[in-house]
């Protein structure tokens, strides 16, 4: 389809442009989505403010920022029209992180370690403009019940729910989370889906921990505030008030906070699993007490993207399993998407989540 559209473009450090350009031409096995919504991601704040380069081969702009997409298919590639897996009018979402398939990691199923990734918004021109070009097997169909902002939301709740799965929660366990974002809201309501018995939610500011409670933790912990009604001067020691005596036996850290990385182990006890998901700096470090672990018999993981979870994600924003709603704060037409970025970075207003609206 030929054309122009509407795009913000970001060149360089706080250098965003709202402009035409053209309109993604697709290949045989691609797809091309008119976007209707866009979360906006740390990431997309990171490469913004200059925080981390961008996936393009010099690191640098002009690239079309946004990786949490929905949208319509407008156009379908030669290959799946054959094989009628799409058509123009379906609704779907997008799966940013696209394997190459021919990698070894790839041979081995490990996608989110892919040696080769095509990703809209990093690598690629993504989500913050009228459409969007994506790999055909990567693009999928949601019902009529799930509204765009929701499905906006897929492709963070399937990282969180690869985190979530790496954590191995046996039922009527004790998790804590750190940091009461979107991601964390998340990972809140999935614990929970799973059999965890109670979930502790622990953050710096009370706004946040309210949309916490309302999304199902047990318990929130202010560890910032001493003002906060959910205050607590030693986070250990009210996790053992509500595990009744113990420490924790699962932890996710769902932040770059490195306070938060070390209060992992000091909440979770004997037999834990701990899984880090956040991104802190290049130069931060976790220090371990080697021989502590070693005895407590601790299992501490990484988790990094979303491989082989996107289907049952998709079936629990259908079935209302997950809600999302509640973590949406804030909305931004596209024209206004670097005001948006600016606003989630900077805004002293209570927020969770930001989200572009295309159309």
């Amino acid at each position: 389809m030929a054309g122009k559209m509407k795009a913000n473009v970001y060149y360089e450090p706080e250098v965003m442009k709202f402009e035409e350009i053209d309109i993604p031409q697709i290949g045989d096995n691609e797809v091309l989505v008119k976007v209707k919504a866009v979360g906006i991601c740390g990431s997309d704040i990171s490469y913004y403010y200059g925080h981390s380069p961008v996936g393009t081969p010099d690191g640098k702009g002009p690239i079309v920022l946004g990786h949490e997409i929905s949208g319509v298919v407008e156009k379908v590639g030669s290959i799946p029209q054959k094989m009628g897996l799409l058509k123009p009018g379906d609704r779907v979402v997008v799966n940013p992180v696209m394997q190459c398939n021919a990698c070894p990691a790839c041979a081995n199923g490990q996608f989110n370690v892919c040696a080769n990734p095509t990703v809209p918004g990093v690598s690629c021109n993504g989500g913050f403009a009228e459409y969007v070009k994506a790999f055909y097997t990567h693009v999928y169909k949601i019902g009529g019940n799930v509204s765009f902002e929701d499905a906006a939301l897929a492709e963070p709740l399937a990282c969180a729910a690869y985190a979530v799965k790496q954590l191995d929660i046996q039922l009527g366990q004790t998790v804590v989370v750190f940091g009461p974002g979107g991601i964390g809201m998340m990972m809140v309501q999935l614990c929970k889906s799973l059999g965890a018995g109670k979930v502790i939610l622990v953050g710096r500011r009370d706004y946040p921990l309210n949309k916490g409670k309302e999304v199902g933790a047990d318990a929130v912990v202010n560890i910032a505030d001493k003002a906060s009604p959910y205050y607590a001067a030693d986070l250990a020691k009210r996790v053992r008030e509500v595990n009744g005596g113990n420490l924790a036996e699962r932890c996710l850290v769902p932040t770059s906070n490195m306070d938060a990385l070390q209060d992992a182990l000091l909440v979770t006890g004997a037999r834990s699993t701990i899984v880090y998901f956040g991104l802190p700096g290049p130069e931060d470090t976790l220090k371990i007490n080697a021989l502590e672990a070693i005895n407590s018999d601790r299992t501490i993981k990484f988790s990094w993207l979303a491989p082989l979870v996107w289907d049952n994600v998709l079936r629990a924003i259908s079935s209302g399993q997950v809600k999302l709603s509640p973590i949406v704060t804030h909305t931004f037409p596209l024209e206004k998407a670097e005001e948006g970025i600016k606003f989630m970075k900077t805004s002293k207003e209570d927020k969770v989540k930001g989200l572009v609206l295309v159309d």
